[in-house]
């Protein structure tokens, strides 16, 4: 009989790698923690329409990569393919604007599903870490999110990322823009596919991968050439703001990113040692989503890193992050009456904070020495009936191999000493 494998373009993620991973998604969640965004949890599937109307009806997401289906009580539900429409669905449910405090900012951290072709750096199943500020239209938050995800980033180590960045205009200017680039799109030589997407958001037609596409974009009108006065000086204020605080950018007049809801400021953070998947994140401002979704008028901007693609970074400029241990103390007894109280002593210490684990079934001393060396413990705990009659134990350092015979009393004061 065959053993059960992981769906095709999904991954199982075991220790130790795992450790990096929750370190990672620690790392990003840090700095948004210290500037006032409170935790938020949603279902890992909504109503297929909220992902429809959100994310927008034209896109790669919703028409080829979604994940749809339908409940046994005739419901149409989708596994979310990202995160911000649930949380803005969330923050409007619960009114969370209603409570005079605006922006509401919220981060959120899960798994996410989309049908694509696997490759590395990309999956069906796969991890973000996100943040949302909802309710304002300042373009301090703008900023101030772009220099959250950066400063994560820089706390785990990593150098050779880019930030692109773009704006995509507004209800008043980007109507101009997406007449004059469907007027040159619809004379270029384009599959059925990508002329129903001009007619629908010529703006995904840009964010066109395949080379014999881009090569026909050459000499598309830019939408910087169509902004208009405020979201000119709107996106000139974010630009200036992410130069005082020191951080670097590159102007993308191409960046439109695969969701229809981006108003205004889009950016992406891409990593060069990543190949052809080289985004590892990136956001904007979505001013219209509440409205889309049924809610008022509600100003927000957001971004979502990927957990696995930042780790795939990591690997690509050989960070290896300090991850600590596991366990720091590992404990092997010699006999029943032992093992009972050394029990007593892991539990002890376990209360008093230290990371303990100890041999279990009955292993001989060899067998539990070795447990303990792979358990990466920084010492050993050794007590055999006769230790445990003199009232002590062996206190063993698994790096320097000296020993020592330590009261039973002492040893917690002493073990929390020696690890601070």
């Amino acid at each position: 009989m065959s053993t059960f494998q992981a769906p095709k373009g999904t991954y199982d993620l075991l220790p130790p790698d795992s450790a990096t991973y929750l370190a990672v998604r620690e790392a990003i969640a840090a700095p948004l923690r210290n500037s006032g965004y409170g935790y938020i949890e949603t279902p890992g599937f909504e109503n297929v329409e909220l992902f429809a109307r959100g994310v927008g009806e034209s896109t790669d997401i919703v028409t080829k990569e979604m994940y749809a289906f339908e409940t046994k009580g005739g419901d149409r539900l989708a596994l979310r393919p990202e995160g911000t429409a649930s949380v803005l669905r969330a923050a409007l449910e619960a009114n969370l604007h209603k409570g005079g405090n605006l922006p509401v900012k919220l981060w959120y951290s899960g798994s996410y599903y989309r049908y694509e072709r696997p490759q590395k750096g990309r999956y069906r199943h796969f991890s973000q870490v996100g943040a949302e500020a909802i309710g304002t239209e300042d373009p301090v938050l703008d900023a101030e999110l772009i220099i959250l995800a950066d400063q994560a980033y820089r706390s785990l180590g990593l150098r050779d990322f880019r930030i692109l960045l773009n704006s995509l205009g507004d209800k008043e200017c980007r109507p101009v823009y997406r007449d004059a680039l469907q007027d040159f799109l619809r004379g270029l030589d384009l599959d059925e596919d990508t002329r129903r997407r001009i007619e629908i958001n010529p703006l995904r037609v840009l964010d066109d991968k395949r080379a014999e596409v881009q090569k026909q974009l050459v000499g598309a009108p830019l939408l910087r050439d169509h902004l208009c006065d405020g979201c000119k000086a709107y996106h000139e204020e974010v630009r200036a703001l992410l130069t005082a605080a020191g951080v670097a950018f590159e102007d993308d007049e191409k960046l439109v990113r695969g969701l229809d809801y981006y108003t205004r400021t889009t950016f992406e953070f891409v990593h060069d040692g990543l190949g052809a998947q080289s985004a590892v994140g990136g956001g904007g401002r979505y001013d219209g989503l509440s409205e889309m979704i049924g809610g008022p008028a509600l100003p927000s901007v957001g971004w979502a890193l990927g957990v696995d693609r930042t780790v795939l970074a990591l690997e690509a400029e050989g960070i290896a992050l300090d991850v600590p241990a596991a366990t720091d103390v590992f404990a092997v007894a010699l006999g029943d009456d032992a093992k009972r109280r050394l029990f007593e002593l892991v539990t002890e210490l376990r209360k008093a904070g230290v990371a303990t684990d100890m041999a279990y079934g009955g292993k001989s001393m060899k067998a539990g020495m070795k447990a303990a060396n792979r358990s990466g413990a920084r010492y050993a705990l050794i007590a055999g009936e006769r230790d445990l009659a003199e009232g002590a134990v062996q206190l063993k350092d698994l790096e320097s191999g000296e020993q020592e015979a330590l009261a039973l009393d002492a040893v917690t004061s002493t073990l929390r000493a020696r690890l601070a």
